[in-house]
């Protein structure tokens, strides 16, 4: 198995694509530190599900928008499994509303989470992967943060961000052997998804050049790999896993 031997953390884990992704690196023989904040029974399904493949799995509960948590989890993983090779940040939300109507508080909200969060799990982990000499940093934006989105102004500020957040850091780490990438996921059939009006998802539907929404292992599979040493070249990208959305 490709990542046998090495220790993961992915947050918003618990469901929806998080989940796919921590399945699918734990398949490939990567223990996983699964971070939840509200989920807790999905949370600990997903690891029991990697415990029946053979690997080591915890569930971590932190708020992803808290410094403090986050350094909080990093140390809890390397605790129990005794280093982080691979951090897959993940976890997000939307707090849509056109810019007029847009409250501070939503903006905040998002951009704490979307972005903030991201740079909280990057700053615990950096200098743990400089020391090792060695890890691989995959951040999930989104299209939306490439092109933005009408409505999306928070969440497409925060989604430009990681792409910005992960090249800089890419850069930064290199010297370390650290591999740093961003994955833009299209529409992908998730609990957030499904909830989205259907109007609303057809006219997104018509923009895919697939014809269909992506399925979260489909996203977990490029994570997978960016994650192992066939990607081992590759640093500073972002790409796209959107059916040709896009396009």
């Amino acid at each position: 198995m490709e990542l046998k031997g090495k220790n993961a953390i992915v947050t918003g884990a618990s469901l929806g694509i998080g989940s796919a992704i921590a399945l699918d690196l734990a398949k490939s023989g990567a223990n996983v530190a699964i971070n939840y904040r509200k989920h807790s029974e999905e949370a600990n399904a997903i690891c029991a599900e990697i415990h029946k493949m053979g690997q080591k799995a915890i569930a971590v509960q932190a708020d992803v928008a808290s410094f403090k948590d986050a350094q909080t989890m990093v140390d809890k993983v390397v605790a129990e499994f005794g280093s982080v090779d691979i951090l897959v940040n993940n976890a997000g939300v939307n707090r849509d509303a056109v810019i007029w109507k847009m409250t501070e508080e939503q903006w905040d909200d998002c951009l704490a989470i979307n972005l903030k969060g991201y740079f909280n799990y990057c700053r615990a982990v950096a200098p743990l992967m400089k020391e090792q000499g060695s890890g691989k940093i995959v951040n999930v934006t989104s299209i939306n943060g490439m092109r933005g989105k009408f409505g999306q102004t928070n969440y497409s500020a925060a989604k430009a961000g990681i792409i910005g957040l992960t090249k800089a850091l890419a850069r930064e780490l290199a010297k370390s052997n650290v591999n740093c990438n961003a994955i833009a996921p299209g529409l992908i059939e998730t609990e957030m998804m499904a909830a989205l009006p259907e109007d609303v998802k057809q006219k997104s539907l018509a923009d895919i050049v697939l014809g269909r929404m992506g399925k979260p292992e489909e996203v977990a599979w490029l994570v997978t790999f960016l994650c192992s040493e066939k990607s081992r070249h590759i640093t500073g990208e972002c790409i796209k896993v959107d059916g040709g959305q896009y396009i």
